[in-house]
C-alpha cells in the first residue's frame, strides 16, 4: 500500500526490518494523524518495539520510508529527529533532582537559562509536580516518576512522542489511574503520540486508534470499538478481550442474513457476511453478549443452546460461567452484577440455557 503524505502526519511506507534471516517488521504501512494517540498492540516478539525503535532512529529500516510532517526521517540520526522517546524504566538520573532531570535535554541543546526556567516550570505544572522540583527520583512514587519522565520528554516540544510500555512498571490500580492522567496531558500539549503496549486494556483506554500486530505484520487498524466489535480475523478476535469461537461452515450466505453450521448447531447472523456459501468460517461471540438462565426463554428461537455449568468465577462487577454442552463444547458467559444485592441462582453443575441475538456474532473467514 502506497500512502500519500496528505493522509497522515506520520507515515510509515512499506517498512521492513530484518535481523539476519529473521523478519521482525514485514511491510508495515501506517498513516497517523497529527495529535493522535496511536497504539501498537501485540504479544512479545510481534515486532511492535522494533517498529517503535525505527521511528526513534535506534534501528535502521531494511527497506521503506518514515515521513514526519512530509519529511523523510528514516536516514536521520536519533538526536537530529524532532522525536522524543519515553522508556518503560523512565531512565531518570538518580543524582539529579526533578527540576534538573526535566531541564537536562534543554541544557544539552544550549537554550537560554530564562527559556529553560520557563519550560521546566510549565512542564512540572502540567504534570502537577511543581512542589516536588527539588526532590530526587527515589523520593517519588512510581506514578510520580512516570510523570517526571513524561515532562522531560515533552520539555523539548517534540513533533512526535514515543512511549515504550509507558505504564508497565506500575501496579494495576495505579496503572489504571495513570492512564487517564497521561492521556489528558498528551491531549493538552497536542503532541502526536505512538505507544507500544501488550496490555489490551491500556491500548483500549488510551489510544484513538490501535494497530494489532503479529509476526511483524499489522493485521488490523481501527478505533478500540471497531477492533473489539468487528475484528477482521480469528487472531484479532482472540487477542482482544475474551471471545467464544465456533468453527463451522457458512451454510447460508444471504445479503442480509447468514447461517453458520457448527458442531453445536445452526447459528444465525444478521447482516451480509461478504463470504461465499459453504466456506469454512468461525463465528466469534463475546461472553458478555450471551444471556444465561436456568429457565428456557419462551421468546427466543434462534442461537439458543443448553449445557451444564462447570466453572464459576466472581470478579466483583461481573460473574463468569463456563458452560459445557453435550458435545463437549465449552462456552464462556459473563453476567454483570448491576446491584450490590444481585445473587445469581445459578451454581455449579446446574443445567442452563444460553443464547445471543443474531447481531451479536461476527463471521470470520480465518
Amino acid at each position: 500500500m502506497s500512502l500519500d503524505a496528505k493522509e497522515g502526519y506520520l507515515i510509515t511506507e512499506k517498512l521492513v526490518k530484518r535481523f539476519d534471516e529473521a523478519l521482525a517488521v514485514d511491510d508495515v504501512s501506517l498513516a497517523i494523524a497529527q495529535g493522535e494517540i496511536f497504539a501498537l498492540l501485540g504479544s512479545s516478539g510481534c515486532g511492535k518495539s522494533t517498529l517503535l525503535r525505527m521511528l526513534a532512529g535506534f534501528e535502521t529500516p531494511t527497506a521503506g520510508r518514515i515521513l514526519l510532517g512530509g519529511q523523510d526521517v528514516a536516514g536521520m540520526r536519533p538526536y537530529d529527529r524532532p522525536i522524543n522517546m519515553m522508556f518503560q524504566s523512565y531512565a531518570l538520573f538518580p543524582h539529579l533532582n526533578i527540576w534538573e532531570n526535566v531541564a537536562f535535554g534543554l541544557k544539552r541543546e544550549g537554550l537560554p537559562k530564562a527559556e529553560i526556567q520557563q519550560r521546566v516550570g510549565e512542564m512540572l505544572d502540567l504534570v502537577q509536580l511543581g512542589a516536588y522540583a527539588q526532590r530526587k527520583p527515589h523520593q517519588l512514587s512510581g506514578g510520580q516518576q512516570q510523570r517526571v519522565a513524561l515532562a522531560r520528554s515533552l520539555a523539548k516540544r517534540p513533533q512526535l512522542l514515543l512511549l515504550d510500555e509507558p505504564l508497565g512498571a506500575l501496579d494495576k490500580k495505579l496503572r489504571e489511574q495513570t492512564q487517564f492522567e497521561l492521556v489528558n496531558i498528551i491531549e493538552q500539549v497536542g503532541v502526536t503520540c505512538v505507544m507500544v503496549t501488550h496490555d489490551q486494556e491500556e491500548a483500549m483506554t488510551m489510544a484513538n486508534r490501535i494497530a494489532v500486530m503479529s509476526q511483524g505484520r499489522v493485521l488490523q487498524v481501527g478505533s478500540p470499538e471497531t477492533v473489539y466489535e468487528r475484528p477482521v480475523n480469528r487472531f484479532v478476535a482472540d487477542f482482544i478481550g475474551n471471545v467464544n469461537l465456533f468453527d463451522g461452515k457458512l451454510s447460508v450466505a444471504g445479503p442480509d442474513r447468514g447461517t453458520v453450521t457448527t458442531a453445536l448447531g445452526e447459528m444465525q447472523v444478521a447482516g451480509g457476511t461478504g463470504l461465499a456459501q459453504n466456506q469454512p468460517v468461525s463465528l466469534a461471540v463475546r461472553p458478555e453478549k450471551i444471556e444465561i438462565s436456568k429457565a428456557r426463554p419462551a421468546d427466543v428461537h434462534a442461537n439458543l443452546f443448553h449445557g451444564r455449568v462447570k466453572e464459576i468465577a466472581y470478579f466483583g462487577s461481573y460473574n463468569t460461567y463456563i458452560v459445557a454442552t453435550d458435545n463437549g463444547t465449552r462456552v464462556k458467559v459473563t453476567e454483570a452484577n448491576t446491584s450490590r444485592h444481585d445473587l445469581s441462582d445459578i451454581t455449579w453443575d446446574d443445567p442452563v440455557h444460553f443464547w445471543w441475538t443474531d447481531s451479536a456474532g461476527v463471521v470470520l473467514a480465518d
